[in-house]
């Protein structure tokens, strides 16, 4: 059995689940990979793609196996090899972009990366990049393939994109051949090991890896492997501390609703309401908080959301490397006590940039007094700001809502709940707090109910991927989802007017 680079970093994190995907792919794919999983791997082909630009003329191996094409480039000295494959009796590695370097007279290697970098801060040489690299490098070096420098490329996090894209300033080259050279002995003993485990033929009991890990860390195979896990566990406290869960977990105490007063004890003051809201069933409201969260509101009302897309690579003038699009926003708007809310919304679906039109819409629809209520504002005020410095003639505009901002989410979150549902399982999303609050409202009958695939669809309507009426029922499905996330906040708010 070969065990591949991707297989042995999904080992690292948890043997079992990499057990899984080996001996039973059936489990491993049984969730299905979400809009957002694939445009992960969409843009990691294409920053793949747009590297190998930085060494032209190459010769690509498209079998992702065939160490035996590889070994012809390389015994002939081809210059520049895309995705050379090498493969001993026990490993598969599959490189990015190898380049002979005469003066080393050796193969110089490059990793490709889509996070990104910056020549300030010298890059963020992770341990699992070095990984990543070291493993690469242990096999190569057991073929005896000449092996110069180990290198990673990322994205340049300080380019700003100006008229056409510019390969060379888009990416960053770190050398990090002597951090390799480190840990490649240590690295070379953990392969063996999780070689060792993933070949057995039977399957490896009991819990996987995951069970001393909070909920947001858990493998794709985690309800396969951890079947005792009650649906709402001490995996989903709040911001809860690897130690505290291992003893939880050590304790036998799985279930948050069978955590003992000595152990509810340890935890933060936070964590211990989430644990007495779960606990006792009762919906926890402090009334004098939320009659203050309300006295700050003004009229008119104005209930705003944005939809973005995290552009890796940027398509526009002005942007950076994954800096958020904004291309939709929904508003709902009460113009005072008792009045019929209105709505408005805009979606920009041209190629063009849609900064200027966004803008312009938003200048035109927002009330030009009020409060303006957002779910999570330092992500709006964060695109307000961006805008404003990509647009300068919208900076007093722009300057002028930021001070009107208000929190939707405050009453809900850490420090600043005020209302507590066991619902919430302790968090703020709108997804949980939604379905607790306003059980008749639900995104579960939208074809969008996620903004990951909010975003991966406009991408794709903005890329020219759908004919006129795939294009048409994608926008309006995009208009509905919007629009759910803003009735969403004012249907909430009237809760809390309610208290």
């Amino acid at each position: 059995m070969l065990l591949s680079k991707t297989d042995f970093l999904i080992a690292r994190d948890c043997n079992k689940n990499a057990w899984l995907k080996i001996h039973r792919p059936e489990v491993y794919k049984k969730q299905e990979l979400s809009a957002f999983d694939l445009n992960i791997i969409e843009t990691g082909n294409e920053i793949d793609a747009l590297a190998r630009q930085l060494f032209p003329g190459g010769v690509l191996v498209e079998d992702r196996k065939d160490a035996t094409y590889t070994n012809e480039l390389i015994a002939k000295r081809t210059p520049v090899i895309y995705q050379p494959v090498f493969t001993t009796s026990n490993y598969l590695a599959v490189a990015d972009i190898i380049v002979w370097n005469p003066a080393r007279d050796a193969y110089d290697l490059y990793e490709v990366k889509s996070s990104t970098a910056s020549e300030e801060d010298g890059g963020r040489k992770t341990a699992d990049y070095l990984i990543d690299l070291a493993f690469q490098k242990v096999v190569i070096d057991s073929l005896l393939v000449p092996l110069g420098a180990c290198n990673l490329i990322r994205l340049n996090k300080e380019y700003v994109r100006s008229g056409e894209l510019s390969i060379p300033e888009l990416f960053l080259i770190e050398d990090l051949t002597d951090e390799v050279e480190t840990i490649a002995t240590d690295i070379e003993g953990q392969m063996a090991g999780i070689h060792q485990y993933v070949s057995k033929e039977s399957e490896p009991t009991g819990y996987c890896d995951c069970i001393y890990k909070s909920k947001g860390n858990h493998c794709s195979t985690f309800w396969y492997s951890c079947p005792d896990v009650p649906t709402y566990s001490v995996h989903h406290i709040s911001r809860i501390h690897k130690t505290k869960l291992t003893a939880f977990v050590e304790d036998g105490t799985l279930d948050i609703l069978s955590l003992t007063d000595t152990q509810i004890e340890t935890l933060s003051d936070i964590q211990q309401r989430q644990v007495a809201t779960a606990q006792s069933g009762r919906i926890s409201i402090d009334e004098s908080g939320v009659e203050a969260f309300l006295s700050q509101l003004s009229y008119p009302l104005a209930f705003i959301d944005y939809e973005t897309y995290p552009c890796a690579i940027p398509k526009y003038s002005g942007y950076r490397p994954y800096q958020q699009v904004p291309f939709q926003f929904s508003l709902h708007v009460i113009s005072k006590p008792g009045a019929d809310m209105t709505h408005v919304d805009f979606i920009h679906t041209d190629a063009t940039n849609p900064d200027e039109p966004f803008l312009t819409a938003l200048e035109a629809n927002l009330p030009a007094s009020g409060t303006i209520l957002v779910w999570n504002k330092k992500f709006e005020k964060g695109i307000n700001d961006q805008l404003a410095a990509r647009v300068p003639r919208f900076q007093n505009f722009v300057t002028g809502i930021q001070a009107r901002i208000v929190d939707l989410m405050d009453p809900f979150s850490g420090n600043t709940a005020v209302y507590d549902h066991p619902a919430f399982k302790g968090s703020a999303s709108i997804k949980y707090v939604l379905p607790a609050l306003v059980p008749e409202l639900s995104y579960k009958n939208l074809e969008v109910q996620e903004g990951g695939t909010a975003a991966d669809t406009w991408n794709r309507i903005v890329s020219g991927e759908y004919n006129e009426e795939e294009r048409a029922r994608k926008t309006k499905a995009l208009l509905e989802y919007c629009t759910l996330d803003t009735l969403a906040m004012v249907k909430i708010w009237e809760v809390l007017a309610k208290v």
